[in-house]
């Protein structure tokens, strides 16, 4: 067996591993629970506002939008975090003096990354389904949709998450990265449709995934009918995977040289330094 089979197979082993200690995890479980409540409860009062020209419920609409947005968030930001938090505790360091152990540590972080996304994705997508109506679930192509739209999402986002978590030290910079991410959010029709906004507000939110994996998820659990308030009229199939892919293949050709030259700049005395910041804080 290759030393890079050995690996992945070690980091596959280790990243259910972490699955199952998260799910084992008051602290985890509560941090998968409380946005996910928070979301139900807006769609919930949301449900009887309609979308605008339609009679469609506002909620309906809303809640496979959020879960696009849930993927996004699910793998950009927990893995950046992931990242930084185990930079900052010398995992990092200690995976690096392994042999092939950076390989090991980063699939590990994927398994646990994409679990998170799509565990989180059930527990928004199950409850929603009993209080909003109009969502096609009982429909094979709402299943075909969601097969490839989930997937292509967290591949465009999972290598941007590994970029920030490579790029950022502290992980009291993280705001860096979020309050651009909220504004992204209102600007890529999550919560409304965007068809009312200005054209180049427009074009800002097509430049990036958040507003293509709400879309993709949108097409695959919304009725047909609901296309009409989309921009261009249509689901934009084609355009998603070609978005969606774009960035992917952005993420996984910058990955990988962020994080050698991250890991190359990795010791002991960067870790040292790192845990005197972290006590200074909570002193």
């Amino acid at each position: 067996m290759s030393p890079t089979t050995t690996a992945v197979r070690a980091g596959l082993r280790r990243g259910l591993i972490e699955v199952r200690n998260t799910l084992s995890n008051g602290q985890d479980l509560w941090n998968y629970a409380f946005p996910t409540v928070v979301l139900l409860v807006a769609m919930f009062f949301m449900r009887g506002s309609t979308v605008p020209g339609t009679g469609f419920s506002l909620g309906a609409r809303t809640l496979p939008s959020a879960l696009g947005m849930g993927i996004a968030f699910g793998g950009m930001l927990m893995l950046a975090q992931q990242l930084i938090v185990d930079r900052e505790d010398g995992t990092l360091l200690r995976a690096k003096a392994t042999p092939n152990g950076m390989l090991g540590y980063l699939v590990g972080k994927l398994v646990l990354t994409s679990s998170a996304a799509v565990l989180g994705l059930l527990l928004q997508l199950v409850p929603g389904v009993f209080f909003l109506d109009g969502l096609r679930l009982g429909e094979p192509g709402a299943w075909l949709t969601l097969a490839w739209v989930v997937p292509l999402g967290l591949v465009a986002a999972l290598p941007l998450g590994a970029v920030i978590g490579s790029v950022i030290e502290n992980p009291r910079n993280m705001g860096l990265v979020v309050l651009p991410m909220m504004g992204l959010i209102a600007l890529s029709g999550i919560f409304y449709p965007i068809n009312g906004y200005p054209g180049w507000v427009q074009a800002v939110a097509q430049a990036f995934p958040i507003y293509w994996l709400g879309l993709g998820m949108r097409s695959a659990l919304l009725p047909d009918a609901l296309s009409a308030v989309e921009l261009g009229g249509s689901w934009r199939h084609l355009e998603t995977v070609l978005a969606l892919g774009g960035w992917a293949v952005l993420g996984l050709l910058l990955a990988p040289v962020v994080l050698r030259r991250m890991a190359r700049r990795e010791s002991g005395s960067r870790v040292a330094a790192r845990r005197e910041r972290a006590m200074q804080r909570v002193m």
